[in-house]
């Protein structure tokens, strides 16, 4: 597998890599040495390759550490190029860098590139424990099927996949209550019906070209599905004072942001993200992203538009979503690739 270079991953929030517990609670107290503190993971052993994705630069990896019988994955991620001639200079084109040569044709040289140590890092991501959903969530995606849900379908097979869900949001409340990444935090409405935490993207590289955020709203709702005209005041607050804020803090107006919900989301607490328009993001396409201001219009149009429209979005073979739709003959059971 690590040969190949996959062409799909699921957003993802790649994160998907989202805001993951990195240490079981039941080791907490008795090691110190938590993976999330680490600076060193030499005694992680790789296990598999999960995923190489060429096209995004990016590789998932399955492995242990040493002395620890659960799984981790290891996402490995390029950082983008810094767009200021300063930064370009100093870390791809000074005495620092190393340039060696592969070959020379006519006007055409190519060569590798050795940056300034401070610009060749890596985006790296550690998930401990994994859980098996979160494993097959990285595989490579051998092969993908459309799936057109109804509210009925939703209801016989989406909703008891969602109830069926272990994957702890623990990292959701830390966040609400302050407990973690409170220095992320640009935003917050302390209403209970309407407030919202805005916070930057675990993944967040810094860059302003890649600028990501997360509005998490303190009132609990689980997906698209559940939202109606009620939700209205909320979803219009989350729209209004997010953008304002990000224009704040960011100086990027409304009118280069991408706000969208996924669905399916890979983790079901409702929640809207804030992309830069000139940022490919992964899970912007027309089979996951959901725009906010159309939802927000939708629900003006019907208010229980989201119990009566049909919602058509991607499944991956063997996930568990897959299998159920599959047993509920939605899928065909003889399927080949």
């Amino acid at each position: 597998m690590a040969e190949k270079c996959a062409v799909n991953i699921d957003d993802g929030d790649c994160p998907a890599t989202k805001r993951i517990k990195l240490e079981d609670k039941k080791n907490a107290d008795e090691n110190e040495d938590s993976v999330c503190e680490r600076t060193d993971l030499s005694d992680f052993n790789v296990t598999r390759v999960l995923q190489n994705n060429c096209a995004r630069k990016l590789i998932c990896v399955e492995g242990t550490f040493k002395d620890r019988a659960d799984p981790a994955i290891v996402l490995l991620e390029q950082k983008s190029f810094p767009s200021d001639k300063v930064s370009l200079k100093k870390g791809f084109f000074s005495e620092k860098t190393i340039y060696q040569k592969n070959c020379a044709n006519d006007i055409y040289g190519n060569y590798d590139c050795f940056p300034a140590e401070e610009y060749n890092s890596l985006h790296a991501t550690v998930i401990y424990p994994a859980t098996r959903n979160q494993i097959e969530k990285y595989l490579k995606q051998e092969s993908l099927h459309m799936i057109d849900e109804t509210y009925e379908l939703y209801q016989q097979v989406t909703l008891p996949h969602i109830e069926s869900m272990s994957l702890s949001l623990e990292w959701i409340t830390n966040i609400l209550e302050h407990k973690a990444e409170e220095e992320n935090i640009i935003y917050e409405d302390t209403d209970k019906e309407t407030g919202f935490i805005l916070v930057t993207d675990l993944k967040w590289d810094k860059r302003l070209d890649t600028l990501k955020l997360l509005a998490l709203p303190l009132k609990k709702i689980r997906c698209l599905r559940e939202l109606d005209a009620s939700h209205l005041p909320l979803l219009k607050n989350i729209q209004k004072a997010g953008t304002e804020a990000i224009n704040k803090k960011f100086n990027v107006s409304a009118s280069q942001l991408r706000i969208y919900f996924h669905y399916q989301p890979s983790y079901y607490y409702l929640h809207v993200h804030f992309s830069y328009l000139m940022f490919e993001a992964p899970g912007i396409y027309v089979e996951k992203a959901h725009l906010l201001s159309t939802v927000i219009r939708n629900l003006e149009l019907l208010p229980d538009y989201y119990s009566k429209a049909i919602l058509s979005y991607v499944v991956r073979k063997g996930s568990p979503l897959y299998e159920r739709f599959k047993s509920h003959g939605v899928l065909p059971a003889d399927t080949k690739v």
